[in-house]
């Protein structure tokens, strides 16, 4: 079942970019990513689902429910932590997780006393006296108490140090287990190879391409880290010598490689090169981005 359906959702604002003819779907249950970098219109993507922004043209719904027509009972169901968190500052952080809990009609105290814990969050302290990551974990808990069906996450981590890192993304694999879906939007590509099956790649508010991470990171391509000899030194490859180098960088007396051509080639090149190590291995989803972002870039 479909949780998040866009249907080529358009917003323009005048001659300016927006997004323009976006088409995809999320599935319950799954911890979705949406890549790209800033300003690519991932933050206007999740405007429009939240409807706090009108589509210029096409359509979303969650839930089966239109992002506009039928917006108060998405929101009832849906959970949301944006990029940066903006509160009342003479409220005490505990105060404010109570007021936000009663737009949704109850408030689960141990929960909300849980989730601090786990975050290291002192509850009776003012928000104006919180860090930029301690408020960061106030939306984290207000994003969370009410046990929505749907997570929307722009940019979560930004403030949060590794530590918290590492609570918060526990978190979010125990709200996937009780059937959560999460609509997790980051410009840190590691955070979401960790933590997502699927993404969407967006660049200038466009779709590039929507595929699981396991067949991106698993597909043809592959990092190659060749190292030379103590008293050799690489020199950069010619097209013509190994077709399928995608990109080639060289460091002392080790050439690493982005490749997608032929196994074989690769194996019968480095044997004429006075190598003392070769290391063939899959390459991370940064590097994939990069490279799908920069082709399509030059398309």
């Amino acid at each position: 079942m479909a949780i998040v359906e866009l249907d080529r959702l358009t917003k323009r604002y005048g001659k300016r970019r927006g997004i323009e003819g976006l088409s995809f779907s999320i599935e319950e249950g799954e911890i979705f990513g949406f890549i790209g970098p800033n300003g690519a219109g991932k933050s206007t993507t999740i405007r429009i689902l939240l409807n706090l922004i009108h589509p210029t043209a096409g359509s979303a719904s969650v839930f089966g429910k239109d992002v506009v027509r039928q917006s108060r009972e998405i929101r009832r169901e849906t959970g949301y932590l944006p990029s940066e968190v903006h509160y009342y500052d003479d409220m005490k952080a505990v105060d404010l997780l109570r007021y936000s809990a009663g737009f949704y009609g109850k408030l689960d105290e141990n929960r909300m006393r849980r989730l601090a814990e786990r975050l290291d969050l002192d509850l009776s302290r003012k928000i104006a006296d919180l860090s930029f990551g301690n408020r960061k974990k106030v939306g984290i808990i207000q994003a969370l108490l009410h046990r929505p069906r749907l997570l929307i996450l722009d940019e979560p981590t930004g403030g949060l140090d590794p530590l918290m890192q590492h609570a918060f993304f526990d978190l979010l694999k125990e709200e996937q287990e009780r059937g959560a879906t999460i609509f997790f939007s980051s410009h840190i590509l590691s955070e979401v190879q960790r933590m997502c099956g699927r993404v969407a790649i967006i660049r200038d508010g466009r779709l590039v391409r929507v595929e699981s991470v396991s067949r991106l990171v698993r597909g043809s391509y592959k990092t190659v880290e060749l190292t030379f000899a103590a008293e050799s030194r690489p020199e950069p490859v010619r097209e013509s010598e190994l077709p399928g180098i995608i990109r080639q960088d060289i460091s002392g007396n080790i050439m690493t490689l982005l490749y997608n051509g032929n196994i074989r080639d690769l194996l019968d090149y480095a044997r004429q090169l006075p190598l003392s190590d070769i290391r063939i291995g899959e390459p991370s989803l940064e590097e994939i981005f990069m490279h799908e972002y920069k082709t399509d870039e030059g398309a």
